[in-house]
């Protein structure tokens, strides 16, 4: 008999007691009524949704086509995402000059200020570059010192010292045109690329090195200024008027120190000056030298012999005992010197004046072949030359000794390497501008290795001549006079001395503020104008103990172990960038190698101690206390060093340290997750999987190769046991190194969950997940392929994980073939952390696809300047060190064709006849629950009326899952009769005509490349949209052959830095 039903809505608890519609609980409410409660039953489906709240933005709405409006329709596919990956058209421009780099990809200092620093640029290589290293090269060492190191190690041995000193620093400018040219280095120059390479220990310990380097350069400079201005310029201004060597260093010791003071406040009063000067100071130095070359060219310098000893230059008007004058012989002023009191010494009535050449010019013809080997000698040893004749005294006469030369300190072959050493430094000066100039990774490897270059050549050539035992007569070769090369000396040491003064300071500055060394903290601070106050007052001091020093002999060594030191950690960092091959490491310089850093390396630590051995190790002990200070009381930092990237290869202690700060951008690399398949026979059903694994990780970082078994464990663990030993074989016959895994569970999608949450152990843990496109859900739309698909998409988003999806993955080569040419084709429609750029590029690293070149595509609407984009993406691409071709596609707006009309409504008819042609498990359910329902109440109206119940109506409590699927049911009962009627949704036109248009355009421009990788869209938030999710990706890679569909992780896997 008939059954009345009675729906009583069911509320919740928490609101049970204050709705309105609990006061009317026993109230009847018809099924009709709530069927055509159109607004109510939509918002409790929309409660009800598997994310537990109501979407704003669905991807598809089948009932509703009021959302949020965009502008276009080319892009639609995309919309959905704009806040998190906007389109590439929108942010080139701001990417490629730098003024909307996200937190992963802007360096520290910039993210801690809160700005992007935007600088205009304008030095080329040759003012920005090549002069301030020559500059900084050819300085006091080469006019107060070379000639005399050339005299005392002979020639053979003056070009042993250059050459080898050449050769550290040319090796030392390879390695640093490879770390400069590998991004943007903003700020702090050798100090910016050392800490970060090698990470804050390093850098912190090598930065304040070169900074004490770089203070005592600055006393070297002036002490160089003031010997030049009392020996050559005024000897006769001297505070203490003895003759003795300690009055000389006393006089020095006064000048040096008010020198100093004078440049300090220059510096701290108007440091543009000094840059204004540099230039002045420079031209200088390059006139200096040419005049020097136009005397060697023509001129004979005298040196005079008595016997065989050679006397001091200043007291010689004539090389003889009698001259004559007006034809009358006349003693000469000798006589005054060597005889008192009519007694003369007898060494000089015994022996005869001899005038020798000491630089032979090269009109001459004459070559000093009798200076080929070393004189070296102790303190105090007299200056003889061999094999010349004299007569010795019978009684020697100490007190007329002081008119010879003497040795002035012990030498021998390590010690004029120290004091040589400093004259080759200054290589880093263009590294130091990079930030002003024009094209710095063009112009700081040119301008820094022809400087080099051509100040090797000037060295070497001048160590080919000269026989100076003296204190340098470098003043007598100038051409036309002396006084050329003097005052260009003297100004040469006055510019190279405001340089050091200028730039130590700004370097301590620099250390300071990145608050790795807490009790420099001070020093960060400045005036106003920024300006380093207090770090000046710091420099001044140490630059004062330099100086009171007094000796250039013995401040040269101090600074050549700390350039030393600068120069090894600079080696280093490119030996260990080279070998780890992380994806940030793409110099725009090419002509480096691991085993010339390390040659470098071993070199600079061979010179270290050659130099001095006691001075290496104080050196390197004061950078291992800053190095563990660092280490246990600095400042945790995390600047994506290579000490960090070795951690990944390390073990327990290195998965701890990789947990302790986030990973870099410059560290980051694809640990990827495979997830394989399995057939019936338990072997890989899609092996070049695993060889586009090996080709994209060429054997670095992680690899986790995964598969899942639907049952139980206790009924599949044999299977499982079997199935990774499959997976291993089959990657062992890839050549895919890594760890692989096979689970069991309950359902595909649950395994695939887990393995996502929890692959990986600490810090080695995956980032990427790499899978097959589903080609099997249009045959099986019922099958849960297509379901397992989506939401494994979905997890990757949540879990901030990247996604790879391989279409035609069977076509792909594998590690055997050679692609001869092609073209791998990225098209960059929106921005989601630039794993676009990347893959490429590792690729092209393995000698698969390495013939192959790679183009960028990004799309230009309407309202965009395709000219400027193109410029601005050909921008980016340089600074990002890609070497690729880019090109600018124009989608306009068109109208929306009758295909993509009729190919939509195709789309939505197929699926809605789908849904009509089965029973969902759930709809089954409520049928059974129906059934029990209705037997129920048969069951009590039976027993009502033998008691004498005179009601025929039959309460049952309905949940909003019931009351949902019963509106279905009502609402795909009338769908049948208007499935070919109905009207397409709006939204899945716009979005069907988004993949249409993109996929005509990858076609024409991409459809014979080797590889086409794609943005892949997001899924629909709505899960009512997955058919037709699936559909759009179809469309969107149809006629294509090789796609990789590409997903972000939500974070910057790409930067410009260094």
């Amino acid at each position: 008999m008939p059954t009345n039903f009675t729906v009583v809505p069911v509320e919740d608890v928490e609101d049970g007691s204050n709705s309105p519609a609990a006061s009317e609980e026993n109230k009847p409410i018809s099924l009709g009524k709530i069927f055509q409660d159109q607004e109510n039953v939509d918002n409790l489906q929309e409660s009800h949704s598997d994310d537990g709240q109501q979407e704003s933005s669905p991807f598809i709405s089948l009932d509703n086509d009021e959302e949020q409006s965009y502008d276009g329709k080319n892009m639609a596919l995309y919309e959905e995402e704009m806040d998190s990956t906007p389109m590439v058209s929108s942010l080139l421009n701001k990417l490629a000059n730098y003024t909307n780099l996200t937190q992963g990809v802007r360096e520290h200092e910039e993210a801690e200020d809160g700005a992007t620093r935007v600088t205009v640029p304008q030095m080329g290589t040759f003012i920005g570059v090549y002069l301030p290293c020559m500059q900084n090269i050819l300085g006091v060492i080469l006019f107060l010192r070379l000639t005399w190191i050339v005299g005392t190690a002979g020639i053979l041995e003056s070009f042993a010292i250059v050459f080898m000193c050449c050769v550290c620093t040319f090796l030392t400018a390879i390695s640093m045109s490879a770390i400069a040219t590998n991004g943007v280095v903003p700020a702090g120059g050798s100090y910016y690329m050392i800490s970060r390479s090698l990470g804050p220990e390093f850098g912190g310990a090598v930065g304040l090195c070169f900074y004490l380097g770089t203070t005592f350069a600055g006393s070297l400079y002036i002490l160089g200024t003031i010997e030049i201005l009392l020996i050559y310029i005024v000897p006769t201004a001297t505070v203490f008027k003895e003759s003795n060597n300690e009055a000389m260093l006393n006089n020095i010791r006064v000048y040096g120190t008010c020198c100093l003071i004078l440049m300090a406040l220059v510096v701290f009063v108007g440091v543009k000056y000094v840059n204004k000067l540099a230039l002045v100071f420079l031209s200088c130095v390059i006139l200096s030298i040419m005049a020097t070359y136009a005397g060697v060219i023509k001129t004979l310098i005298p040196v005079c012999l008595l016997g065989n000893r050679s006397l001091r230059g200043e007291m010689i008007q004539s090389c003889s005992k009698m001259e004559v004058v007006k034809n009358v012989s006349v003693r000469t002023n000798l006589w005054d010197f060597f005889c008192t009191n009519e007694t003369c010494d007898e060494y000089f009535l015994l022996n005869n004046l001899t005038e020798i050449k000491a630089i032979p010019g090269l009109l001459t013809s004459v070559f000093p072949l009798e200076n080929l080997w070393s004189h070296y000698g102790p303190a105090g040893t007299m200056i003889e030359k061999e094999n010349h004749y004299s007569v010795p005294a019978q009684v020697p006469s100490n007190d007329k000794n002081k008119y010879f030369v003497f040795n002035d300190i012990t030498t021998y072959f390590t010690l004029l390497v120290g004091i040589y050493f400093p004259s080759v430094t200054g290589i880093m000066a263009g590294s130091n501008r990079s930030g002003d100039l024009r094209d710095a990774q063009r112009s700081i490897p040119t301008g820094t290795i022809l400087a080099i270059l051509t100040t090797s050549f000037v060295c070497i050539l001048q160590a080919l001549f000269g026989y100076s035992v003296n204190n340098p007569v470098i003043g007598a070769l100038a051409w036309p006079s002396p006084s050329v090369i003097v005052i260009g000396s003297f100004f040469s040491c006055c510019g190279a001395g405001l340089q050091s003064l200028t730039g130590a300071p700004r370097l301590l500055q620099a250390i300071a503020r990145d608050g790795i060394i807490p009790f420099l903290h001070v020093f960060g601070h400045g005036k106003a104008n920024g300006e380093p106050t207090w770090a000046l007052l710091l420099t001044v001091g140490i630059c004062e103990i330099g100086i009171l020093i007094a000796s250039l002999e013995e401040v040269a060594p101090i600074l050549s172990m700390f350039f030393l030191m600068c120069y090894l950690f600079v080696n280093l960092a490119c030996a260990v960038q080279t070998l780890l091959r992380t994806p940030n490491w793409r110099p725009r310089f090419k002509f480096y190698h691991w085993t010339l850093s390390f040659l470098g390396m071993s070199l600079c630590l061979s010179l270290m101690f050659i130099c001095s051995w006691y001075y290496a190790l104080v050196a390197m002990l004061i950078a291992s206390c800053i190095y563990k200070y660092i280490e246990y009381r600095g400042a945790v930092k995390e600047w994506g060093d290579g000490i960090r990237g070795l951690s990944l290869n390390a073990a327990r202690y290195a998965l701890v340290r990789l947990e302790e700060v986030p990973l870099h951008t410059k560290n980051w690399r694809p640990q990827v997750l495979v997830l394989c398949k399995l057939d019936a026979d338990l072997s890989v059903k899609h092996p070049r999987l695993l060889s586009f694994t090996s080709q994209l990780k060429a054997g670095k970082g992680l690899t986790i190769v995964c598969s899942v078994l639907e049952g139980t464990y206790m009924n599949l663990k044999e299977n499982a046991k079997t199935g990774e030993q499959n997976l291993k074989q089959a990657m062992a016959a890839e050549k895919t190194k890594g760890f692989s895994h096979v689970i069991v569970s309950s359902s595909l999608r649950d395994g695939f969950s887990i393995l996502i949450q929890s692959a990986g152990l600490g810090g080695m843990k995956h980032n990427t997940v790499l899978m097959a496109w589903p080609a099997a859900w249009t045959q099986h739309r019922e099958s849960s392929a297509r379901r397992n698909f989506i939401e494994t998409v979905r997890e990757t988003t949540a879990a901030q994980q990247a996604l790879l999806v391989a279409k035609n993955i069977d076509s792909f080569p594998d590690n055997h073939e050679r692609l001869k040419e092609g073209t791998i084709d990225v098209w960059w429609i929106v921005h989601d952390g630039g794993l676009l750029m990347l893959l490429p590029f590792l690729l092209i690293q393995h000698k698969v696809w390495r013939k192959c070149k790679m183009r960028i595509f990004t799309v230009a609407q309407m309202d965009d300047n395709s000219i400027r984009m193109k410029k601005d993406l050909q921008k980016f691409v340089y600074e990002l060190r890609l070497d690729a071709e880019v090109e600018v596609v124009e989608m306009h707006e068109s109208d929306i064709s009758a295909f993509t009309y009729e190919k939509t409504l195709v789309m939505e008819q197929r699926s809605q006849m789908l849904k009509q042609m089965q029973l969902s498990r759930t709809e089954r359910e409520r049928e059974a629950q129906l059934i029990h329902d209705r037997n129920t109440a048969s069951h009590s109206s039976m027993s009502d009326k033998a008691a004498g119940a005179t009601s025929d109506h039959v309460h049952m409590t309905w949940t909003k899952d019931k009351l949902i699927n019963e509106r279905n049911k009502q609402r795909e009962g009338m769908a049948v009769k208007d499935m070919f009627n109905m009207r397409p949704n709006q939204t899945n036109v716009r979005r069907m005509h988004t993949a249409v248009k993109l996929n005509e355009v990858v076609v024409r421009k991409s459809k014979d490349s080797e590889l086409v990788l794609l943005n892949m869209p997001g899924p629909p938030k709505n899960k009512k949209g997955d058919d037709n999710y699936m559909e759009f990706l179809e469309v969107l890679m149809e006629g294509l052959d090789r796609v990789l569909l590409v997903r972000g992780g939500g974070r910057e896997v790409i930067t410009i830095y260094s």
